[in-house]
């Protein structure tokens, strides 16, 4: 079942979401530190209080699957770009042991729908390099449409 989050989900969304800070570590551990503090997994109660944020949960059996941390950004217009609204995705993240079984798919539908009904046109979420899931980002439909490039001095 796909729904909203609640207050009594977030314990098993933190397992989640260490998951996806792990991942982060092991791939970049000059842009993330390692472990998963007090000050990370507190982000969680104030992003759930948010009218601007929401958590989107996969729970089978009272066991959370999966989770999307949830971002409605509406930009005002400037002297560079017009005014604007996206859905940005913050965090994703499919159970290890639930990967490939279309929890991931439902998920961004959820999502999709949910954007459609508030009016965003547009959902966005940047990915790093080293992360196997844009191969499912791409098969879910997002292109790139911006690159952050670096050198080392």
């Amino acid at each position: 079942m796909i729904r909203f989050a609640k207050a009594a989900d977030l314990e098993q969304v933190q397992h989640l979401r260490k998951e996806v800070n792990d991942l982060h570590v092991q791939g970049r551990p000059d842009f993330f530190k390692a472990g998963f503090g007090r000050e990370l997994q507190d982000y969680i109660y104030a992003y759930m209080v948010s009218e601007k944020n929401q958590i989107v949960v996969d729970e089978e059996d009272g066991t959370i699957r999966g989770m999307v941390m949830v971002d409605w950004i509406e930009r005002p217009e400037t002297p560079y770009a017009p005014a604007r609204k996206m859905c940005h995705i913050a965090e994703i993240c499919v159970d290890a042991s639930c990967r490939g079984t279309g929890i991931g798919h439902a998920l961004l539908e959820f999502v999709r729908q949910e954007a459609r009904k508030r009016g965003f046109p547009r959902i966005e979420l940047d990915v790093w390099d080293f992360n196997d899931a844009l191969g499912f980002y791409e098969k879910e439909g997002f292109t790139v449409y911006r690159r952050f490039l670096e050198q080392e001095v």
